[in-house]
């Protein structure tokens, strides 16, 4: 992967000043500290960052047309870009690399705005029309890579990461406090707002259209699902699992493609397992190094699953211990890397996963991601389950959780199986806001930025629509940004990612749901794949979430005092998001009560939040808040 940024005035051609460009590429050195290129003319300056992983000696950005008419930034991989020059090149192309990156210039060229129909694979890729004064931003299907973008003076800026665009010395740095309220709500970020007013992603699936200074946001692509009781279903279930596994080899060979060595994240359970398993088959006389986590008494300890895994399967194993001074050490760094605050305190662990991965010399890491979207591997898919058979008992659990704001949310009229998740802990944000921050929040929806608007989605099954949600939410939001690109592309490492291969979602999407969630037993077909090749013991190992203790970790006694001074009633008054008095309650109950019970557990969740929302504020607002540095200090 690399970075990208620029800009494009949206009234004339004015002169876009070198120095200002510099900047903001300077603010993503991280993404591309192998080389960095730019292009100036009247109106457009383009910049990238390069990690270096494909035809490194001739792989410069940015990349022009023959013609300098069209000129491309490019984040991310096309993994099937060795059969697109073949096409291309049988339609008279030529080329003069081996890079993906050029391959853009040439499927713009032949295809136009069509073109993303024809690519796969994770992108956040910038194409500049000279003849036609047309910019086209864009990023994948899935949402791996990240573009952000704002307008600010006359100007349309863009970048891989917002510390670019606060860099270009065009915006100041403002928070917003429905961003905010969507964490408290979904225990992520969103797919279209961000914490910063003003600034905005672009959703996946979607690419922005600028022309004649009107910018538009656009579709290209859509999960789908066939209509409930249409779903595939076969006589011998083994050939689904025949057609599963070709297609899952296929979508972890292209992910070997690199000219620089490929190393594996491995948990021990059976979705990174079956990765390295994969891996190991193609790459026959090398087995890939595999690289580990294990959490000392702050979290479920994988530690011997990935090692019976790694020596099963003949893997060089390095394994990063972490504990609670680790995480909390490292906490200011990975919101500053995050550039948001953030519930899910594991993500730290992979950021120093991903650190150790860079020390020891390696850039591109497969991942296990995107299996539990794909079969149904979260505990909610079997309450869900579980609650449709009991019927309307369900319903008292609703009114005892939900909020005003939550009672009649949804998708649609649909309740996904997140939904009592969502109520559960959304709720706590009522008994901690402060007076401020619920009038600013009055009028709001939080459910309205979740942008899910699929036509058919009344048709599909159940099961089929909380996945949806689950694609379009938590995977974008939280996966694939502050525990996916941000954490790894931090220390310059790509996290590749074989589960969320187009042609696989597709399959696992067309399939009955059965195959994914049967009975209980959450990925039937990826574990009957895995009963092929693995001893039954892994391949039936119960599901182990990856995390870490939550607000505790922040609790312990060490010798840094910056949560309580976050937590302080004067801290607290400075953001005004939060009620002091509240607060401090819940952090002294917290240690009291004990930790079982739900009201702790939801008020763990949202005591971590605060913190991480009075972190965030205080490195990217300035300072103020407590003795850690900020942003620009």
């Amino acid at each position: 992967m690399c970075g990208i940024t620029g800009a494009l005035d949206l009234s004339g051609k004015r002169i876009f000043h070198q120095e200002q460009l510099l900047n903001m590429m300077n603010a993503i050195l991280h993404r591309g500290p192998d080389e960095e290129g730019i292009h100036l003319e009247p109106g457009v300056a383009l910049g990238a960052r390069r990690l270096s992983i494909i035809d490194i000696a001739k792989g410069h950005q940015p990349v022009t047309n023959k013609t300098a008419d069209v000129w491309v930034t490019f984040n991310g991989e096309l993994f099937d870009h060795p059969e697109l020059r073949q096409l291309l090149s049988a339609r008279g192309h030529s080329f003069h690399s081996h890079c993906d990156t050029e391959i853009w210039t040439h499927l713009y060229e032949e295809y136009g705005m069509d073109l993303f129909s024809h690519v796969k694979g994770q992108f956040a890729v910038q194409l500049w029309d000279r003849k036609e004064n047309l910019m086209i931003l864009a990023r994948d299907r899935m949402g791996i890579c990240p573009l952000y973008y704002t307008e600010s003076q006359g100007w349309l800026l863009w970048a891989s990461e917002i510390k670019a665009l606060l860099a270009s010395g065009f915006l100041m740095a403002r928070p917003d406090v429905k961003g905010i309220d969507y964490l408290f709500n979904f225990f992520c970020a969103g797919n279209h707002r961000t914490f910063f007013e003003g600034i905005k992603l672009i959703p996946p699936g979607h690419f922005l259209k600028i022309k004649k200074g009107k910018i538009e946001c656009h579709a290209y692509w859509d999960l789908d699902f066939p209509n409930q009781g249409e779903e595939r279903r076969v006589r011998d279930s083994r050939e689904l699992v025949d057609e599963y596994e070709a297609l899952f080899k296929n979508a972890v060979k292209k992910r070997l493609r690199s000219d620089v060595p490929v190393v594996s994240y491995l948990s021990g359970g059976i979705d990174s397992t079956m990765v390295l398993n994969m891996a190991n088959q193609i790459e026959r006389n090398h087995a890939l190094h595999a690289f580990s986590i294990g959490l000392e008494e702050i979290g479920p300890n994988e530690k011997s699953h990935a090692k019976e895994s790694a020596e099963l399967l003949g893997s060089k194993l390095t394994t990063v211990p972490i504990n609670a001074m680790h995480l909390k050490a490292a906490f200011p760094e990975f919101i500053k890397a995050a550039e948001g605050p953030v519930l899910d305190t594991s993500c730290v662990a992979l950021m120093l996963l991903a650190k150790e991965v860079h020390a020891q010399g390696y850039k591109v890491a497969l991942t296990g991601e995107g299996a539990d979207e794909a079969l149904a591997g979260y505990f909610y898919y079997k309450t869900q389950k579980v609650g449709n058979w009991l019927g309307p008992f369900p319903q008292l659990f609703r009114k005892i959780f939900s909020s005003r704001v939550t009672r009649d949310a949804g998708v649609q009229g649909i309740r996904p199986a997140q939904q009592y998740m969502y109520e559960s802990v959304g709720k706590a944000r009522e008994s901690l806001y402060s007076k401020n921050m619920c009038e600013k929040l009055r009028d709001h929806n939080p459910y309205d930025d979740w942008g899910i608007n699929h036509p058919r989605i009344k048709a599909w099954h159940p099961l089929n629509q909380s996945l949806y949600v689950g694609y379009k939410v938590m995977l974008p939001g939280l996966l694939m940004l502050s525990k996916g690109d941000r954490v790894a592309m931090h220390s310059s490492v790509e996290t590749r990612y074989p589960y969320l291969d187009e042609d696989v979602i597709a399959f696992c999407a067309s399939i009955d749901p059965s195959y994914k969630l049967h009975g209980l037993k959450e990925k039937w077909l990826l574990r009957s794949l895995a009963m092929k090749t693995l001893p039954r013991k892994i391949a039936q190992r119960r599901k182990i979430s990856f995390r870490t203790h939550l607000s505790q970790i922040f609790f312990q006694n060490d010798q840094s005092h910056w949560v309580d001074q976050l937590l302080s009633v004067e801290s607290l008054k400075k953001t005004d998001y939060f009620n002091p008095v509240l607060v401090t309650r819940e952090r002294r109950l917290q240690q009291i009560l004990p930790r079982f019970l739900p009201r702790q557990l939801i008020f763990d969740a949202a005591l971590t939040c605060v913190i991480t929302t009075q972190l965030w504020h205080h490195i990217f607002f300035g300072g103020g808040l407590c003795e850690l540095p900020f942003l620009g200090e």
